[in-house]
């Protein structure tokens, strides 16, 4: 590029110099010519014809034309062509410009009289105008063409310092042309990598630097765009939950609040009941109201995981006391009711965690089994267990439910049969608390259909976070 651009004004100044040269030999050729014409008019004006001048002057070039025009463009005299033969030539570039300027010429143009082509020169006096015109000959080409020694050597002398001129800035170009490079994709924000280095110098060092800032700044730039947008994400993500949950909850206590209001109503409204009819309105109120308690302290759990964990306190917590504590809780339930809890534990396990989180993953496991299983027995069997983390199996035997509703077990407020789901007093929160129990103790859960009917809940938790 660099060398193209050289030669480009070395070309341009040649052929500068090419014209010019040639302007000053036709310029020259004109100044002898203008002085014969200046001459020819002084002795005209003295009375001296135009043949006794010519006969009696030495001619600055041989077969020289000249000729008399009148200021309105009649030849009055040429000492080659008969006037008769000659037509106006007021319009002749070179006598046009003479009337205008007092002299002009013109370099090989073809006359109109005889068809030859000419170098004129015309010069106006105080009543006409003489122009000389030498017809073109390989002499007179000789002389006007410019002097190609003088441009031989200085394109030789440019070649030769373009040469050396390459090979001098070899490096430099490579660098540049790296530079610019960088620069069109910077300019777009690419990235630039490129295998091959910059030469070791001082222009290869600073170009280095920049592109390496570059690259940083270009890495701060995207790491900052991720975490923006996984931040919004998150927050979009936690504006659309709050709002389900808000509308979920006012979806749930519209039932139980206008049950209760009715009933109050009936017992204030001083009708006659009978004791009977007031005990049941009285339970149905209980019934109600401790189903909103358990709304509320589900949603209260909940929003506690998800606001505020970093405040929820871990001490040592030992799984196998719990599920001891589940075994012994569904003991005493009715006999028509009872579910079998089957264990396989065969190692202690213990983890850094809270107790009622730990607590609730396993009572509204166990809860959800009873509720809704339709089946009669609990598997509760330990996977794995190492340093790090422990991996626990909760099934049952019931019906299970279809594969298709599998994923939205862990909504909120998500329910198979709705209408059993609230005669059995369930919020529609306890699979969801599960979750974010789970996930409160750095695990995972998934659930899926057992062989052999019910569901199948597989959960890790981290033992140390």
């Amino acid at each position: 590029m660099q060398l193209a651009f050289s030669w480009t004004i070395i070309l341009c100044f040649i052929g500068f110099q090419y014209f010019r040269e040639k302007q000053y030999k036709s310029e020259y050729l004109n100044a002898q010519l203008q002085v014969y014409n200046i001459n020819l008019l002084k002795a005209v004006e003295n009375g001296i014809s135009y043949e006794e001048y010519i006969k009696t002057n030495e001619h600055p070039f041989e077969e020289l034309r000249t000729t008399a025009i009148t200021f309105s463009g009649d030849v009055v005299y040429d000492n080659m062509l008969q006037l008769d033969s000659l037509n106006n030539h007021r319009m002749r570039p070179e006598v046009s410009g003479a009337l205008k300027k007092g002299s002009a010429y013109n370099i090989a143009r073809q006359s109109t009289s005889d068809g030859r082509e000419y170098f004129y020169s015309a010069t106006k006096g105080e009543k006409l105008i003489i122009r000389t015109a030498i017809p073109y000959s390989d002499s007179l080409r000789e002389v006007l063409r410019a002097d190609w020694t003088f441009l031989g050597i200085m394109i030789a002398i440019s070649f030769a310092m373009s040469i050396l001129a390459y090979f001098a800035t070899r490096r430099l170009g490579k660098s540049i042309e790296r530079l610019n490079r960088f620069a069109a994709k910077a300019e777009k924000g690419e990235s630039f990598d490129e295998g091959e280095m910059f030469p070791n110098d001082e222009l290869g060092s600073i170009s280095s630097h920049i592109v390496q800032l570059y690259a940083q700044w270009q890495q701060t730039i995207k790491d900052r765009d991720i975490a923006h947008e996984a931040a919004m994400r998150e927050e979009q993500e936690k504006i659309r939950i709050k709002r389900q949950l808000t509308n979920n909850i006012n979806h749930e206590l519209k039932t139980p609040v206008a049950s209760i209001q009715v009933c109050l109503e009936t017992l204030l409204s001083g009708m006659k009941l009978s004791e009977e009819k007031r005990q049941e309105l009285i339970e149905r109120c209980y019934t109600h109201n401790e189903r909103l308690r358990k709304l509320l302290g589900d949603v209260s759990l909940i929003t506690r995981m998800e606001d505020g964990s970093q405040l929820i306190g871990k001490e040592p917590v030992v799984i196998n006391n719990i599920i001891n504590e589940i075994a012994d809780e569904l003991e005493i339930m009715p006999k028509e009711e009872q579910f079998l809890l089957h264990t396989d534990f065969n190692e202690q396990v213990v983890i850094d965690g809270n107790i009622p989180l730990i607590v609730s993953i396993f009572r509204n496991l166990t809860e959800n089994a009873i509720a809704y299983s339709g089946g009669k027995n609990i598997y509760i069997s330990l996977i794995e267990n190492n340093e790090q983390l422990c991996q626990i199996r909760f099934e049952d035997d019931g019906c299970g439910v279809e594969e298709k509703q599998l994923t939205r077990l862990f909504e909120r407020f998500y329910r198979i049969d709705k209408g059993r789901s609230r005669q059995m007093g369930g919020t529609g929160l306890g699979l969801a608390i599960v979750k974010h129990a789970v996930q409160f103790h750095g695990g995972t859960i998934t659930v899926t259909n057992r062989p052999g009917g019910g569901l199948r809940f597989d959960f890790s938790l981290q033992k140390q976070q």
